[in-house]
């Protein structure tokens, strides 16, 4: 069964993208980024975008998390579509619905790494923040470093960061651009197998963009786009 299929039956759809299109003006044309795509994924599926720069990868992963909007087409997690949500609708739906680990991290600057990780968690209103994101930062191996800035942190402990704010709010999907591109390869490595050792023992669907085929082959399924449009995949939908 290939990404544009309909899902197994037997299976929950975390997510479903149906004939997506992206695109922007550009002078007096119009740029197409995103061209009629459509995928599912299921619930604990992981999932790899590849492709050339300028693919579409970024977008594509953009769309799924609600971070951007089509120009046609719809998004759906969970059977409930996500992309004609108002803007408050959606921020409160994201919310311990899905996680984000970007490749520059995206950290506040001015925060410590507890309260990074606590933020998205006072934001729910969660009583037990604090409590939640210390534990979340000693699984981690940050138990020395929860005090410390971004800026006292290397780059694979700001990634560790990152993913403990992802997880922390045991997210049903969890997003990640580019999740080792800024680390060194021995960094990286370590980064991915602690996404996906997190990812098994959570239970979560992973969706990650990446440049390292390694890496997308590690995964369920991926799918590679050129020019906007999927054309190949790997694995069993």
């Amino acid at each position: 069964m290939n990404a544009t299929s309909e899902p197994n039956t037997n299976a929950n759809v975390a997510i479903a993208a149906d004939k997506l299109v992206r695109a922007v003006p550009l002078g007096d044309r119009t740029l197409t980024i995103l061209d009629d795509v459509s995928l599912r994924v299921n619930d604990g599926q992981t999932l790899a975008i590849v492709g050339a720069s300028g693919s579409g990868k970024t977008t594509l992963l953009g769309l799924l998390a609600g971070l951007d909007r089509p120009n046609s087409g719809s998004v759906s997690w969970h059977g409930e579509t996500i992309s004609t949500l108002s803007e408050d609708a959606l921020a409160k739906k994201r919310q311990g619905t899905v996680g984000f680990v970007f490749q520059s991290f995206q950290l506040l600057p001015a925060l410590t790494a507890l309260e990074n990780v606590m933020l998205p968690l006072e934001l729910a209103s969660n009583p037990d923040a604090e409590a939640l994101a210390t534990d979340w930062l000693k699984r981690m191996g940050l138990g020395e470093r929860i005090d410390h800035q971004p800026r006292q942190l290397s780059g694979g402990e700001q990634q560790r960061v990152a993913i403990a704010r992802a997880f922390a709010a045991s997210p049903s999907i969890v997003f990640a651009d580019e999740p080792t591109g800024n680390l060194d390869t021995d960094t990286g490595n370590e980064i991915v197998e602690l996404m996906f050792k997190l990812n098994r023992d959570q239970g979560t669907t992973l969706i990650l963009v990446t440049h390292d085929l390694e890496l997308a082959a590690r995964c369920d399924r991926f799918i590679r786009l050129a020019r906007g449009k999927v054309v190949s995949e790997s694995g069993a939908a």
